[in-house]
Parts: C-alpha cells; sequence; structure tokens
C-alpha cells in the first residue's frame, strides 16, 4: 500500500509551524518564568499535559493497540526524555531566568554545530564547508558568551547552563537512531513527554519549588503561556515536525535551525522590550551564518553519497 505524495502547500504550511511556533516557545517560557513559575515545575506541566493529551489523541483516533511498545523502547524514550526535555528543555526555562529569550535562542542555535562534532567523533569526515561553519558559528557562540551578549543582569551560570543544554539536546539526537525508539513518530513523543515530565515534576518537588509556587499571585498572562506551551509548542510543534521528517527532504526541514533564532530574537523585542545589542547582531549573524554552511555542506556531502554507485546507509539515514 502506498501513500500519496504531500502536497507542497502542506509542507510549507507545517515549515511555516516549526518556523514561528518554535521560534516562539523561548519567549513562552520567558513568560512563564517571570510570571514566577519555577522552571522545572513549569516544564514538568508542560510535557506530561502534553504527553498525555498526546497519549489520549493516539487512543481514540487509533485504537489501545497503537499504544503498546516494548520494554527497549520505553527505555528508548526515557533516555530520549531525559535528554531533550529534561536536560535539554529544562535547563533552557532554568537559564532563561536570567537570559532574554532572544539571546538563548541565538545560544541554542548552536545546536547544529555540535551535531558535526559528533559526527567527527564517530569516524565521519564532513566536508571543508561544513568546517567552515562550525568555525564560524563557535567564533559567533564565543562573540555572545563571553561578554554575556552585551546586556546587563545576564549571569555567567545562565549562558553555561543553555550550553550545556544544547549539547544535551545533540547529544540525544544524535543516538536516537540506535536506541530502538517505537517506530510512529507520535507514538514515541508521546511516550518522551510522559518520561521528561514525570522527570522534571520529580526534580521540581525534590527542589522545593512547589512550596515556592503561589498559584493566586501567577497572572494570567503565566497561564495563558504555559497553555500557549502545551498546546502549540509541544503538540503543534511536535507533529508538524513529525510531518515534515516523513514527506520533505531533510536539507529542508534543517532550515528550521537557523530560522528560529531569528524569530525569537524578534519577538522578544518587539513583545517584551529585550534589548538587542550590536554584540548580540553580530554574534547572532555569524551563530545563524555558521549554521547556514553547515546545513548546505551537509548537503552537498549527502547529495555526493547518493551519486555513488552503491552508497553505505548510515543509521541517521536509515533513521529518515
Amino acid at each position: 500500500m502506498t501513500h500519496p505524495p504531500a502536497r507542497p502547500a502542506m509542507i510549507w504550511a507545517a515549515l511555516v509551524v516549526v518556523y514561528v511556533v518554535w521560534g516562539s516557545t523561548y519567549l513562552g517560557i520567558r513568560v512563564v518564568v517571570e510570571a514566577d513559575i519555577p522552571p522545572f515545575l513549569g516544564m514538568g506541566l508542560r510535557f506530561t499535559i502534553a504527553g498525555l493529551l498526546m497519549v489520549g489523541f493516539l487512543w481514540l483516533r487509533h485504537g489501545r493497540s497503537r499504544l503498546r511498545v516494548g520494554r527497549r523502547e520505553l527505555r528508548a524514550s526515557a533516555v530520549m526524555g531525559l535528554l531533550l526535555l529534561v536536560l535539554g528543555n529544562g535547563m533552557v526555562a532554568v537559564a532563561e531566568q536570567t537570559v532574554p529569550s532572544g539571546l538563548a535562542a541565538l545560544i541554542v542555535g548552536a545546536i547544529s554545530l555540535w551535531f558535526v562534532l559528533l559526527q567527527v567523533a564517530g569516524g565521519q569526515r564532513p566536508p571543508v564547508l561544513t568546517w567552515v561553519g562550525v568555525l564560524v558559528g563557535l567564533a559567533g557562540v564565543a562573540v555572545i558568551c563571553l561578554p554575556r551578549g552585551g546586556i546587563e543582569g545576564v549571569e555567567w551560570w545562565g549562558v553555561a547552563i543553555l550550553l550545556f543544554a544544547t549539547i544535551s539536546w545533540a547529544f540525544g539526537s544524535y543516538f536516537s537512531p540506535r536506541l530502538g525508539l517505537p517506530r510512529n513518530a507520535l507514538v514515541a513523543s508521546a511516550y518522551e513527554m510522559l518520561a521528561g515530565g514525570v522527570v522534571l515534576l520529580i526534580v521540581s518537588a525534590t527542589t522545593g519549588e512547589f512550596g515556592r509556587l503561589q498559584v493566586s499571585e501567577v497572572p494570567a498572562k503565566g497561564w495563558l503561556a504555559l497553555a500557549y506551551l502545551i498546546v502549540l509548542g509541544s503538540l503543534l510543534g511536535y507533529t508538524a515536525y513529525g510531518y515534515l521528517l516523513a514527506n520533505a527532504p531533510l536539507s529542508l526541514v534543517g532550515t528550521y535551525a537557523y530560522v528560529n533564532p531569528v524569530v525569537a530574537v524578534l519577538l522578544g523585542w518587539a513583545i517584551l522590550a529585550e534589548p538587542v545589542t550590536s554584540i548580540v547582531l553580530i554574534g547572532g549573524a555569524l551563530v545563524v551564518g555558521g549554521v547556514v554552511l553547515v546545513v548546505n555542506g551537509e548537503r552537498t556531502s549527502a547529495k555526493g553519497r547518493r551519486s555513488d554507485p552503491a552508497p553505505d546507509r548510515t543509521p541517521d539515514e536509515v533513521a529518515a
């Protein structure tokens, strides 16, 4: 049984969703933590509720059998939830207590650079253009991180946590094809969100965040931002991303990595009046430019591999 080809309009609609929605999540996280919702608790609620909604949707749409997975698949989902959502998104929320959303997005944009370094550690040889992109991007990260973007009030530990979060997300994404995740992307996302959300709630409870939350003192915008992260950031964003992975070229999907930071900076400046200093602009331009070079270098390399008579497929290509 064959599936009809995806319509270009649907692909571009999903791409716009990923561009705008994922770029706006940095703003949503900033609003949540500024509204005195503790970071671990806020992200724990976000992913736990989103995971439950996803499980409910799959159950109603496809029945209980779709959600049945083996122990290995559950373990792999838990590992991904830990690396991506707890040590990744959870740490971003912690960092955004001191780092503006736009600056955070620019630093997180360096994820693509860590992917290349992980490929090198795994024995792969990226093309020269990719290496140039890595060097340019890392220079941009240094420009932003060393003076903390030239923005007052940004703590060094917030920048360090963001860098740690990007490395954790890169590790999780790079090793995901080797973990044995559920074949259905939505099922995998549901279990990852549930696992990550529960761990975040446990961390929140053990660090005393539950006692610090004053529900009556949280403004309406805080709860609205949390709802936005649950419905649009987690459910719609993940669904659109999964659709793109199944129907669009990876080279096109990968462009979100350098569009999201631009969207985040513009939204942070327009809505929260976050400062955009010359250091942020210069460093951000280098980071985005470096990621563009990396994406184009990998695209050229992939075309070269496909032109070979009998190319060997990497785990990443098999998963795609």
